[in-house]
């Protein structure tokens, strides 16, 4: 299975600025140097405690955000990454590889070429309430995309979509409705309408089914499941619950204050977690049988500061495993076999 979009040392910093001139004089390190790659028709997990950058990620890869500094390479054929990858290590040639980034880094894209790109990548968000505008009906806010990226006009944009919203489970009929009138569900059914409406090849799912009771998040997570197969699509799934990462993706991240700690398959993962940030989390799934008698990882202290980060591993503050290595150097990604890869130095 080929890569769809890869990062290379992606960094999101946001300045925090001060005084009369309001200089900067601090960075909140959202993304701080991440490397993954999502293949094409997975569905990759991502989760995290509230705050640790995963949504500032999706954004950024989509290019929503503009990164600070790393590279993002979206549908790239393997023969020009081996290229990439041989210029950036053993075989360095700067004007080569200025180029290639030219052509293919998303990072460097701008105006009618980024304008272009993003017909292929879309976002649905956590809340359909505030990602919809409420002055606009439903037959504006899904054909929208097509008027801006002049792939329809006329009744072309109305047939396409009625044939959308009868896609995600809604109807002709409720056209001209105004978001306000349907419930948080259908709400969100609409953002997946709009999303999708230009058949887009990657979607960022940033929490949707947060917002939304038990029923009806069950309903959504099928059809996601149906579109992704339906349109062949591959999705990045963000979200803080893992039962629900647990039974919609293909592999799950697990990330903290700006890094990725540990990647896996989904079964390897909730069978044998590696890290102990990992770990402490899995413990704190919900089990729906007060019988079974499991042991809860409880994490002490807070989360430190992005702003400031602790040097070295930046989970060393809250784990009692901690050693004197985690203190000083900063662990990195290892693959320790089957596509594990986990960054602590206990491994």
């Amino acid at each position: 299975m080929s890569t769809l979009i890869e990062t290379d040392g992606l960094k999101k910093y946001y300045p925090i600025t001060g005084g009369v001139l309001k200089r900067k004089i601090a960075e909140v390190k959202a993304v701080d140097d991440v490397n993954v790659g999502i293949k094409r028709g997975e569905c990759f997990g991502l989760v995290g405690e509230s705050g640790c950058g995963k949504t500032t990620l999706g954004k950024t890869m989509i290019r929503l955000l503009k990164p600070n500094d790393g590279s993002i390479y979206f549908d790239v054929p393997a023969d020009v990454m081996e290229e990439i990858e041989k210029l950036t290590s053993s075989d360095p040639d700067p004007e080569r590889l200025k180029e290639i980034r030219k052509q293919y880094d998303l990072s460097t894209f701008k105006g009618r070429k980024l304008r272009r790109i993003r017909m292929k990548m879309q976002i649905v968000y956590q809340d359909p309430t505030t990602s919809l505008d409420p002055r606009m009906l439903v037959k504006d806010i899904v054909g929208e995309p097509l008027v801006v990226q002049k792939m329809a006009k006329g009744a072309e944009v109305g047939e396409r979509v009625v044939e959308m919203l009868g896609k995600v489970g809604l109807f002709e009929k409720q056209l001209y409705r105004f978001p306000h009138e349907f419930s948080g569900g259908q709400r969100q059914r609409i953002a997946v309408a709009r999303a999708l409406i230009l058949r887009p090849e990657f979607v960022v799912l940033d929490e949707p089914t947060s917002s939304v009771d038990v029923s009806v998040r069950a309903q959504l997570l099928n059809l996601f499941q149906e579109l992704q197969k339906e349109f062949g699509l591959t999705y990045m799934f963000i979200t803080h619950d893992l039962s629900v990462v647990e039974c919609i993706s293909d592999r799950v991240a697990v990330m903290y204050l700006g890094k990725i700690v540990e990647l896996a398959r989904t079964e390897e993962l909730y069978k044998n977690p590696y890290h102990p940030y990992t770990i402490a989390l899995l413990s704190a799934i919900l089990v729906p049988d007060p019988t079974l008698k499991r042991e809860r990882v409880m994490l002490t202290g807070d989360v430190p500061s992005p702003v400031n980060p602790p040097l070295g591993c930046r989970f060393h503050p809250r784990c009692s495993k901690a050693m004197e290595m985690c203190r000083r150097k900063d662990p990195m990604l290892r693959d320790l076999g089957n596509g594990h890869f986990v960054a602590c130095h206990l491994f």
